[in-house]
């Protein structure tokens, strides 16, 4: 399916993801199909993130202005950053104005509310995302090779 067939504008990420409005993306960072990522209002990722299929990253909001009947009339916007090496999972949203740290993990499903901000090396999970643990130290056992207590959690 080409994108005259599917209306997505083409973007060298995935001929799946619809990218607006022109984010700045680092180097090495892939974006699977089924993904809309929204730079309205200003959004910046990081070097060598994963973004995996069906994520929405979502920079504005009309829902002021749907709700007041168009009295509202402005579209709220706000910059959202993704810092390096960031892991999103599948089907996770990412509303305006997040800030998550370098060396994250936002499971699948997880829903990241209005103006959070993550410390970097944040496992965040959950509807609404909250930080289940700090993963600095597992992330340097899988530097080193070794097995992390991370890789046996149940709990997600």
């Amino acid at each position: 399916m080409t994108s005259d067939e599917h209306g997505i504008p083409p973007n060298k990420y995935n001929p799946h993801a619809w990218i607006i409005n022109n984010p700045e993306i680092g180097d090495g960072t892939w974006i699977g199909a089924f993904t809309v990522i929204d730079g309205i209002g200003g959004l910046k990722i990081g070097k060598w993130c994963d973004i995996s299929c069906g994520v929405h990253i979502v920079t504005h909001s009309t829902v002021k202005r749907c709700i007041t009947e168009r009295k509202y009339s402005e579209i709220e916007k706000s910059e959202s950053i993704i810092e390096d090496y960031v892991f999103v999972g599948e089907n996770a949203t990412i509303l305006m104005g997040v800030h998550i740290g370098h060396h994250s993990i936002i499971a699948a499903g997880t829903v990241v509310k209005e103006h959070t901000i993550i410390p970097p090396y944040s496992l965040v999970a959950g509807v609404p995302g909250r930080i289940v643990q700090n993963i600095e130290d597992e992330i340097e056992g899988w530097i080193k090779g070794n097995v992390s207590d991370l890789d046996n959690n149940t709990d997600l």
